[in-house]
């Protein structure tokens, strides 16, 4: 029988481990505060602000928010961006993304303090993601994919897991966070040959390509565990994965949902960075 890799539990469990986190931080006098900058007022980003706030007041965690003007200047974003770095009262900074065309994204990566960067935007942290060092800032998707392997106990030692997408964002970080975990990794993309049969015989599918219901049952097989990192639009008003759930869900032996899976935990992962960014920042202080 499938089993379901629900986000639930696995969000449930780190924001009680957050929430006493940030009580025993609080009792040695830093409040862990997340600045979060804003620029215009796509509903989207405001809806997704509104949201990380509230997550925050869940497990004790203070926010500053920057409602900055759509057609702000890069110099002017420069200052802000040099005083919420400057901010010792700050361990954490949230950029929504994208950008208005007249900001410069690659420029910008590169101010944004990597001590602070929750998001990790800065290459610095991807650096060290890439040297195999997961004591930094880990990126959100990937560390939330590692979270409910974690959770629900799937052995990675030895496994064969296949990373179906090459991003900095997802693919190459997270076949790193594997690696450090003694997985065996292979990575397949747009140009790779077999790729069905490739996935059909690894132990863990991550699916990551950006290609709504993509993976099928061509792809797996009844020990395949499959985690579905797409968020698409299925074209009726609702999101779906890059796996086809309906045609995959009984068929392996466990499967993460779209909603309620991946997405689910991200969150959850950037207020984790912000703890670890505030413990790192009182240790160097």
């Amino acid at each position: 029988m499938t089993q379901i890799l629900n986000a639930k539990p696995v969000v449930q469990a780190m924001k009680e481990n957050l929430r006493q986190e940030v009580a025993a931080l609080k009792a040695k006098g830093s409040e862990p505060t997340l600045g979060i900058i804003r620029v215009g007022s796509r509903p989207d980003d405001v809806y997704y602000e509104n949201n990380i706030i509230k997550n925050c007041e869940a497990v004790g965690i203070a926010t500053k928010t920057y409602p900055l003007d759509l057609n702000i200047s890069m110099n002017d974003f420069t200052a802000v961006m040099t005083q919420v770095n400057h901010d010792s009262d700050l361990h954490g900074i949230m950029l929504f993304r994208p950008l208005p065309q007249q900001l410069d994204e690659e420029v910008i990566k590169h101010l944004i303090s990597a001590e602070k960067d929750i998001d990790c935007m800065s290459p610095l942290n991807l650096e060290k993601v890439f040297e195999g060092d997961m004591s930094g800032l880990l990126p959100c998707t990937p560390a939330a994919v590692m979270e409910i392997l974690r959770h629900y106990e799937i052995e990675l030692k030895g496994a064969n897991a296949v990373v179906m997408g090459r991003s900095l964002v997802v693919g190459k970080p997270l076949s790193m966070m594997l690696l450090q975990e003694n997985a065996t990794v292979t990575i397949c993309h747009s140009k790779t040959k077999s790729m069905p049969e490739v996935a059909k015989n690894a132990d863990i599918v991550i699916a990551a390509m950006g290609r709504a219901r993509m993976i099928d049952e061509k792809y797996v097989s009844e020990n395949s565990i499959v985690i579905d990192v797409g968020i698409n639009d299925a074209g009726d008003g609702k999101i779906c994965g890059d796996v086809d759930y309906d045609a995959v869900g009984d068929r392996v032996k466990g499967i993460t949902p779209v909603p309620g899976g991946v997405g689910s935990v991200t969150t959850a992962i950037l207020l984790n960075n912000l703890v670890r960014a505030c413990k790192n920042q009182r240790v160097q202080s």
